[in-house]
């Protein structure tokens, strides 16, 4: 692998050279991009005594790229070195299914039981084609190497509400970067745009890399997925409606589901799923502010294993915003998926979240959006131009209670599934949660994220976690990012 990356590079040096002795340097100059984000972490996982979850730990994360747009033509090459550091050695429980406590859990066992794991590696490396540079309302262009990509967001309204709800509502449900966590998720293919004006058509076919939990993002993994997509932009409105296509070959490992160890043990047959869905957000004026709606919802059918597939998932939300001085928006939601009920006949139902970043639809990551049913109210603010407040309360059950509480974003590395479950014990109601972030751009190049959230759990953490149902998670963090022209 860490050759065919090599002759990547080269090729991409070499493409890239011949291009850009097209035009007169001066012109196109190539940029540096430099990113850094620093964050302090602390959590308080629920009680598992006589195991550590209480503990802090710190995330590292570099990132340096350059890049140059030439005419019809644009190439990124960036590389990226993550770390942790004094990820916590007694915070993963042996009793029962408590498991992980805390992502510093994770960190530590994806390590393979290292405290302070560190890695570089090719983040990206890409070259695209624009067919169409000449017109600046068409978008027609081709991109093949490695690269991230986000569902959802491919073509950005030029409303402000409705470009926050295209990125924090609708992206990133079901493919994303896991941008939260350090060594993040890119992807090895090709994606490409058609569009004209307000609309726009995507295509994206690639295989996984590994990263988020394990430092080393440089191998790929026998995981792919196929993406088609159209999507509809105004100032009004956004509509889409889209296919995705999901192959897990990593064959030899175990499943994560609800049917008994030595059966999932025993099933080495890939993953193959279809999913089909679509979202339409709105914004309508209503004199002293404006009401905002959103639906989004998923079907999915194919294989799990030796089982069959069939899961669903939907999402209504809505609020007001208020034309005051800071623009306080108040918003509510309702999100439910599929769970399975029967962990004994040849059918999966569990909605399965694919390749995603958890943590923009669970800000304490305890959950994602698999066998979960979350109501939820939110109340946004701006009381200076530079800051951004942000407070959640949700209701969290599962879906089935003879069904798994999941946790985990997908594949990461050819030696875990990628999603963890704990059992239901019959149980649904999971936990309240209430949260607040502060967001401040302190300058042009560097901004502190400050957030916490407290959560209480019900009867599904209770038979668990008998000692304490209490769970805290906060951090601080900062994110510088510069750029410079190293020719003009």
């Amino acid at each position: 692998m860490q050759k065919k990356l090599a002759a990547l590079f080269v090729c991409l040096a070499s493409v890239v050279g011949a291009l850009a002795q097209t035009s007169p340097q001066q012109k196109h100059p190539v940029k540096l991009n430099v990113f850094y984000r620093g964050r302090v972490d602390a959590w308080q996982w629920f009680a598992a005594p006589p195991y550590s979850e209480t503990y802090g730990y710190y995330e590292s994360l570099l990132r340096l790229g350059v890049s140059q747009r030439l005419p019809q033509w644009d190439w990124t090459a960036e590389l990226s070195q993550a770390a942790v550091l004094d990820a916590p050695s007694d915070a993963v429980s042996f009793v029962s299914a408590q498991g992980q406590l805390g992502l510093g859990g994770t960190y530590y066992a994806s390590a393979g039981n290292n405290s302070y794991p560190a890695a570089a590696f090719l983040k990206q490396a890409f070259i695209r084609r624009d067919f169409d540079g000449a017109n600046p309302s068409s978008d027609k262009n081709l991109r093949i190497g490695r690269f991230e990509f986000f569902d959802g967001v491919q073509d950005q309204s030029k409303n402000p509400a409705l470009a926050w709800i295209q990125t924090n509502r609708i992206a990133h449900r079901l493919i994303s970067n896991f941008g939260f966590t350090s060594a993040q998720r890119s992807f090895d293919g090709v994606d490409g745009h058609y569009g004209q004006g307000s609309w726009d058509i995507t295509a994206f076919a690639a295989r996984s890399d590994q990263g988020v939990f394990n430092m080393n993002g440089n191998p790929e993994l026998n995981v792919d997925a196929q993406y088609l997509a159209y999507t509809r932009t105004t100032e009004r409105y956004t509509l889409r409606g889209f296919a995705i296509g999901y192959h897990d070959g990593r064959t030899g490992l175990t499943k994560t589901d609800n049917r008994p160890l030595a059966v999932r043990a025993a099933d080495h047959h890939n993953i193959r799923i279809g999913t089909y869905g679509g979202d339409f957000a709105t914004v309508v004026p209503a004199g002293i502010g404006h009401f905002d709606f959103m639906l989004w919802g998923a079907l999915q059918n194919g294989s799990w294993g030796t089982q069959s597939h069939s899961a669903g998932a939907g999402a209504v939300e809505g609020g007001f915003q208020l034309k005051a001085p800071t623009s306080p928006w108040l918003r509510a939601g309702w999100f439910r998926s599929s769970g399975d009920d029967n962990p004994s006949d040849n059918e999966h139902h569990t909605f399965f979240q694919l390749l995603t970043t958890p943590r923009l639809y669970a800000r304490t990551p305890f959950f994602n959006l698999m066998n979960n049913t979350d109501e939820f109210v939110q109340i946004i603010d701006k009381p200076v131009k530079r800051l951004a407040l942000r407070s959640d309360l949700h209701g969290l059950q599962l879906t089935s209670g003879k069904d798994l509480w999941y946790l985990g974003g997908g594949a990461y590395d050819n030696k875990v599934f990628g999603f963890t479950g704990r059992p239901s014990n019959g149980h649904t109601s999971l936990a309240t949660l209430a949260d607040i972030s502060a967001d401040w751009s302190t300058t042009r190049n560097l901004d502190l994220n400050f957030y916490y959230g407290h959560g209480w759990g019900k009867s599904v953490v209770r038979a668990i976690y008998p000692t304490d149902q209490e769970l805290q998670f906060g951090y601080i963090e900062l994110d510088y990012h510069w750029n410079t022209l190293l020719s003009k």
